[in-house]
């Protein structure tokens, strides 16, 4: 039985739809994503067997996905050799890498496990130090943007702002930072730190934000990932002109922060809120039903005939094509004008609810930061269960109510107002002190600002306009948590 989900960016849409009469579902519990139309009784998995989950096997079935369902069946190669290729992973990148080389296809189509994955996207469950790092190039310098609640680097500690200065497995061997780059670059130093599973401990020399450097032994371990922070993550700011605006950072669109959306927005609504900064800097992506959710809570002046977002697939699958309205909320506010804050690792259903307000608040919406990662493609997910495979095909493009996407270069140059703006590690998130969280103020109040610079090509925007280190992630990441929550270990 196949089993197709679709997805924003690189994430599962909430909403999945049964296909050729066969399974549609998402995850394993009752909170999984709506199916559209009858959901079968889903029949037990096959004991996997050579012939079903044997490499050959595996590869073959993916072929066959691909050449059905991908965005970009013009690029797929005529004949390729799997016999070449040791892994599944690495035949389906080779699959990919003309559309990668175009900037189409920056590793989105790629192979996971059907049950870690449902676990990040109904909890946020992951393994990890709980920390979010950011590399400067300029300066070879890594640094903690993020730490997560209740997660080991919390526990020891740590805070935004803090720097590491070296890595090693026990306090004999901790090498600098330099020296790791020196040996193998940044591949080493992401190596340096680590399997993402739970036990893999490391000794970090770390110089906190307030001053003085120690040594600590953090060990990864399973934590779920607030999607929206309980110290930070909502909060009303109130201007020196009686003012008050409100503030969100969604730090990924997983289930969880549909309880918790619906309450910051409620607090919103009641204290008459109707400006709003949305810090997505950090957001890799994740659900459509909660990008949506977002999307529905920011528009309450919106009408049921507006469209919120397009999925559109090629030409022989347009039949699947669809577009989502906009939906009445009970604790939505009716936006006027919104700063969203955005960087390099703002991506995939971040940008789609970014793009999503440009037809309707035009210049009353901007870009806050630098340009974003550039992300106009969904995918759908198909599962072989026996095997716990998930392939996720890049399979439709979106694009907002005007038909405006293919943003493969960011955000920045489809924005009719952007400001540039770091991410000021010397204050917390959401802090008006913050130079980002300032600047989108300023922006609200109608006070000027440097635009971002023009489509500097997206993750390279970072660097080339000096916005802020870049996060610290893998080329090919290997699961949804490095995807959607980038920079995290």
């Amino acid at each position: 039985m196949k089993s197709i989900r679709r997805a924003s960016g690189v994430a599962l849409l909430g909403l999945a739809l049964a296909l050729a009469g066969c399974g549609g579902g998402g995850g394993s519990s009752s909170s999984g994503p709506v199916v559209i139309g009858p959901t079968p009784t889903p029949s037990p998995s096959p004991t996997p067997t050579a012939s079903t989950c044997g490499l050959s096997a595996r590869q073959d079935w993916a072929l066959v996905q691909m050449r059905e369902w991908y965005l970009f069946p013009e690029t797929l190669p005529g004949v390729l050799n799997k016999a070449s290729y040791g892994s599944l992973e690495a035949y389906v990148d080779a699959l990919t890498a003309t559309a990668r080389a175009q900037g189409r296809d920056r590793y989105f189509t790629y192979l996971t496990s059907i049950a870690a994955e449902n676990a990040y996207y109904q909890s946020g469950e992951t393994a990890g130090f709980g920390i979010r790092l950011g590399f400067d190039d300029a300066t070879l310098t890594l640094t903690v943007p993020e730490v997560f609640e209740n997660s080991p680097a919390d526990a020891a500690g740590i805070q935004r702002g803090a720097r590491i200065l070296g890595v090693g497995t026990s306090t004999g061997n901790v090498r600098t930072i330099s020296a790791i780059l020196n040996q193998s670059g940044t591949d080493g130093l992401i190596e340096a730190l680590g399997p993402d599973t739970a036990g893999t401990a490391r000794v970090l020399r770390i110089a906190d934000a307030g001053g003085g450097e120690r040594l600590v032994t953090l060990t990864k371990a399973v934590f779920d990932l607030e999607p929206v922070s309980p110290r930070y993550g909502a909060r009303i700011i109130e201007e020196a002109d009686g003012r008050k605006v409100g503030y969100i950072n969604l730090r990924t669109f997983i289930y969880a922060a549909d309880p918790q959306l619906r309450q910051a927005f409620a607090d919103f609504r009641a204290q008459g809120v109707d400006e709003l900064i949305v810090d997505l800097r950090y957001n890799g992506g994740g659900l459509l039903a909660i990008a949506q959710l977002l999307g529905d809570l920011l528009g309450a002046n919106r009408r049921p005939s507006d469209i919120f977002a397009q999925l559109v697939f090629r030409p022989e699958k347009a039949s699947e094509n669809e577009s989502y309205p906009f939906r009445a909320q009970p604790e939505a506010v009716g936006a006027r004008r919104i700063a969203f804050i955005g960087f390099e690792g703002t991506a995939s259903a971040s940008e789609l609810v970014i793009n999503a307000f440009v037809p309707y608040l035009h210049a009353d919406v901007a870009l806050i930061g630098a340009n974003t990662y550039g992300k106009p493609v969904g995918q759908i997910a198909i599962d072989r269960p026996e095997c716990d495979d998930r392939l996720r095909i890049i399979a439709f493009a979106t694009s907002n109510a005007a038909g405006q996407g293919a943003y493969y270069s960011g955000l920045a140059p489809v924005m009719e107002r952007s400001c540039q703006a770091s991410d000021d590690l010397a204050w917390p998130l959401g802090d008006p002190r913050e130079n980002s969280v300032k600047t989108a103020l300023d922006f609200l109040a109608g006070r000027a600002c440097s635009p971002i610079p023009g489509a500097l090509g997206g993750i390279r925007a970072q660097s080339a306009t000096k916005a802020a280190p870049r996060l610290l992630t893998p080329e090919r990441p290997a699961n949804a948590r490095q995807i959607e929550v980038p920079g995290a270990y």
